[in-house]
């Protein structure tokens, strides 16, 4: 099994596009299985259609879930913090991905995405492991 570490910056934004890391750690391989993680309480994993608004449409949808306001008992860091908390009900912090000769094997429109509505942490991680087809 092989795994990797890698950086990512979310800028602020809820959704960010990790497609070109996956699929860089799924090139250097063959046939096989990507176990793609958000090791975080915070963050999530999704696949999903992106550049089409699809992005905003996400954040209006998790701000109607999951409103910034006092109501929640987790309650350290910033207004709402609880609300980040409860994402990883929503959205799961990982998935596993089929990759065939070193490519993805992702549907025409699909992506994958970090969702993070965490404005306290914009540095976050990306931990992707290769399981081989034998």
């Amino acid at each position: 099994m092989d795994s990797e570490l890698f950086p990512i910056s979310t800028d602020d934004r809820t959704v960010t596009d990790v497609t070109a890391t996956v699929a860089a750690f799924c090139a250097r391989r063959g046939d096989g299985l990507c176990h793609v993680l958000a090791p975080h309480a915070t963050a999530g994993l999704a696949l999903m259609e992106t550049g089409s608004g699809s992005e905003r449409d996400v954040e209006a949808l998790l701000e109607r879930l999951l409103p910034r306001d006092d109501r929640y008992l987790h309650r350290h860091g910033s207004r709402g913090h609880g609300a980040d908390h409860l994402l990883a009900v929503l959205v799961s912090p990982s998935l596993v991905l089929a990759a065939q000769g070193g490519r993805l094997l992702l549907g025409t429109w699909q992506s994958v995405v970090l969702v993070d509505t965490n404005p306290d942490n914009p540095s976050r991680q990306l931990r992707c492991t290769w399981l081989a087809a034998r």
